[in-house]
Order: C-alpha cells, then sequence, then structure tokens
C-alpha cells in the first residue's frame, strides 16, 4: 500500500482541507479557549501571523510535491549530498518530528479523553493506591486496532464531520454574541505581550503551524494534481482552507474571550470550553463539545503517527507502506508514548497546551530545511523559490525563532 487512507481520500477534498483539518484539533480547540480566557482578543495577532506562515510554508510543501513527485523527506534525502549533511539533517528533522509527534499526539489523546470524561462523568481507574488516566490509553488503543486492520477510513470521513460542525457552530457563536469590532480588529493587526503571555502566543503558532503537516502536504498533492498545471489549484486550495481554518481558530479565541474574559475563570475541561457555545446551543453545549472533542481525538491520533512515518520513511530511504516493518515501528513508537504518557495522571489541558508549545518552538528547523530545499536547482529547477519567497519564509522563520528564544527565557524567568 504505497500510500495511506489519509491520502487517498483526497480525490473528494482539497489536501490544503486535510491539512486545515489535522491542524483544527483539540490542542487548537483548547489553547485558542485558554488565550481568549486569559487575554482576550490580544493574542488575535498570534493567530494571523500563523495563518499567513501555514499559507507560505504549505505553498513551498505542495510546490515541492507536484514540480518533484517527491516527498519533504525525500527531498531532503536528495539535497544533503555529503554523509555528514545528510547524518546531521536526518538527525535535526527526525528529532523535531518525533519529539513534537510524540507530544502532540499525547495531547491529541487526552484531548479525545476529555471529551469521554465529560459524557461518561468517569476519567480514572484506581487499583488500590494507584490510578491511571482510564480514556487516553482507551482512544490509544482503539487508534492502534484502526492502524493495524486499516479500515478507518469511513469512521475518520464521520469524526471529520463532527470536527467541521463543531468549527462553524464556533463561527455562528461569534456572529450571534455580536463582539466589539473595533476591539478585534485591534487585537488581529496590533501586535502585544500580555504579561504572561508568551508561552501561549507561542502554543497558538505551534497549533497551527504544524511541522508534520509540511510532509503530509507535499505527499498529499501528488495524488490530487499529476503535473505543474496544478499549482494554481494548489494554492487556491491552500488559500481558501488555510484561512478558514483561521477564521475558526479566531472565532474560538473571540467566543472564549466573550465568556470568560475577567471572570477569573480556568479552562479545566470541556464543560468549560462549552460555556462558549451556550449562546447558539444552550443546554447541548457540553454534549455538543464533549463529542467534538473526542471526534478531534481520535482523528488526529491517527494522523499523527502516520504523518511521522512517512516523514521518517522519506528521509532514511525506507518504503511507503503501511505493511513494512520500519514503518510500522515509527507510527507505533509515536503512538504509545501517546498512550503512556496520557495513562499516568499529566493533566490534560497542560499536556495539550504544552504540546502545542513543543511545536512552535521545533518548526523552525523544520521551516529551515524546507527553504533550503526549495532553493535548490537541481530538485526544483525553474520552480525554485523566488526572492519574495525567501523574504517571507526568512521572515516566518526569524519571528517563530524570536518567540521560541522568548518563551523559552520566560520559563526559566529570565523575562
Amino acid at each position: 500500500m504505497r500510500n495511506s487512507k489519509i491520502v487517498k481520500k483526497l480525490q473528494t477534498i482539497g489536501p490544503a482541507a486535510l491539512v486545515t483539518a489535522a491542524f483544527i484539533g483539540p490542542g487548537t480547540i483548547t489553547t485558542c479557549s485558554i488565550a481568549g480566557a486569559k487575554f482576550g482578543f490580544a493574542l488575535l495577532w498570534g493567530l494571523l501571523f500563523s495563518v499567513i506562515a501555514t499559507i507560505v510554508l504549505q505553498e513551498m510543501s505542495a510546490r515541492l510535491g507536484i514540480v518533484t513527485r517527491k516527498g519533504l523527506g525525500e527531498a531532503l534525502r536528495e539535497q544533503a549530498k555529503n554523509p555528514l549533511t545528510k547524518f546531521i539533517t536526518a538527525f535535526l528533522v527526525l528529532s523535531a518530528i518525533v519529539i513534537g509527534n510524540a507530544a502532540y499526539e499525547t495531547g491529541n489523546i487526552l484531548g479525545g479523553a476529555l471529551g469521554l470524561e465529560t459524557i461518561t462523568g468517569i476519567s480514572k481507574l484506581s487499583i488500590g493506591t494507584f490510578s491511571i488516566n482510564i480514556w487516553g490509553p482507551v482512544i490509544g488503543i482503539f487508534a492502534f486496532i484502526l492502524m493495524i486492520i486499516g479500515s478507518y477510513k469511513t469512521l475518520e470521513k464521520m469524526l471529520i464531520t463532527l470536527v467541521i460542525l463543531m468549527s462553524f457552530a464556533f463561527i455562528s457563536t461569534t456572529i450571534v454574541i455580536a463582539p466589539n469590532i473595533g476591539s478585534i480588529l485591534k487585537g488581529v493587526f496590533v501586535p502585544s505581550f500580555p504579561k504572561g503571555s508568551v508561552l501561549t502566543l507561542v502554543a497558538l503558532i505551534g497549533t497551527t503551524v504544524v511541522p508534520y503537516n509540511l510532509f503530509l502536504h507535499a505527499s498529499a498533492v501528488q495524488e490530487r494534481w499529476k503535473d505543474q498545471s496544478g499549482l494554481k489549484a494548489a494554492r487556491t486550495d491552500i488559500f481558501i482552507s488555510i484561512a478558514l481554518g483561521g477564521l475558526i481558530s479566531m472565532s474560538i479565541v473571540i467566543t472564549s474571550a466573550a465568556a470568560f474574559m475577567g471572570t477569573g475563570t480556568e479552562i479545566k475541561g470541556a464543560a468549560d470550553m462549552a460555556m462558549q457555545l451556550q449562546p447558539l446551543l444552550g443546554s447541548w453545549a457540553k454534549i455538543f463539545m464533549a463529542f467534538g472533542l473526542f471526534a478531534a481525538g481520535v482523528s488526529s491520533a491517527v494522523t499523527a503517527p502516520l504523518a511521522a512515518s512517512y516523514a521518517a520513511a522519506g528521509i532514511l530511504g525506507w518504503k511507503k507502506d503501511l505493511r513494512d516493518e520500519k514503518f510500522r515501528a515509527v507510527w507505533i513508537f509515536i503512538l504509545m508514548i501517546g498512550i503512556v504518557f496520557s495513562a499516568i495522571g499529566f493533566k490534560p489541558i497542560q499536556v495539550i497546551v504544552f504540546a502545542q508549545v513543543t511545536n512552535g518552538i521545533l518548526l523552525p528547523i523544520i521551516a529551515v530545511y524546507l527553504i533550503w530545499v526549495m532553493n535548490s536547482k537541481k530538485i526544483l529547477g525553474d520552480f525554485r523559490n523566488n526572492l519574495l519567497s525567501n523574504i517571507t519564509g526568512g521572515t516566518v522563520v526569524l519571528i517563530a525563532i524570536g518567540l521560541g528564544i522568548r518563551s523559552i527565557l520566560s520559563v526559566i524567568g529570565i523575562i
């Protein structure tokens, strides 16, 4: 099986829509809810930057896949000419993907667990003095079974449909509550750093500009478009899909700000986040949010490990086959990390936010390597980056690095 079932379903939706569906998960819902509750509209500019960064980087990824018929991992292996460069490239890229996806996977599973916890009212299984979070491992094992038997296509379509419905519920709620447009525009276009906001800002970037999506997208576009004539359609797909994802994320921040800003409410679970949707859904908001988180968690719990396998296979020259032992070993490893860490008692909200921060800090590594490949005349010929692409891509990298450094300094107490 050359391509995953996730990639094959691009017969019906655009590859960039798949990217959007991948980043609108538990991490985005949770991080955006916390951003709105704590800082109101002040961090909306971070989402605007994230949308622009995602469009810029995913366009490069799509162009690479359409023109070269290679994935990002394969292109990196070709671009790294001497053994030392190959080793360093493989080490840095795989480290970023494995660390980022392992953290992301834990957050995905715990996000789905939040939904089941809300539905059932049960969170832990106690055995004497020992207790574990019950729903995290259940979701992880469920994802494992689906991936082993390879028959999750129909289920995943259902789950993504639920996520889309929940996403549009946030947009509709934003319209219903009629927030102050002037305040929103100020938050979108005037950058600010409220006290204690740096980690949340980096998390907003990490939950939107997801490094593994760059690998997934480069492979996905090859199924939809067979030659360079598809570049224009691919760019339209990227702009519309990613912009819609950004609108959904901003809507979550806005509804959260309207519901919680100034109340001192701490986001601890799905029931808290559901309060944002009460103006639209009333008493159904809690159940709707619970099922949405569960759907987003399961869908993302399948996507992230597979993306890690495709990245590893590309850069190491392995077969891209779900039955291949090496390919399978990577996704099992990522999934097992998620299962173990979801079981041992970490608070879901904290883990989910930590996962997004981790991705935000690791993003520049993958972005730098992407830009490096995109400037190769040997690989891309006349379709390599022009000056504008390099300036915009370089700006994205520099801002991401600056925010990453600032977040680290914030954690250790220097700023």
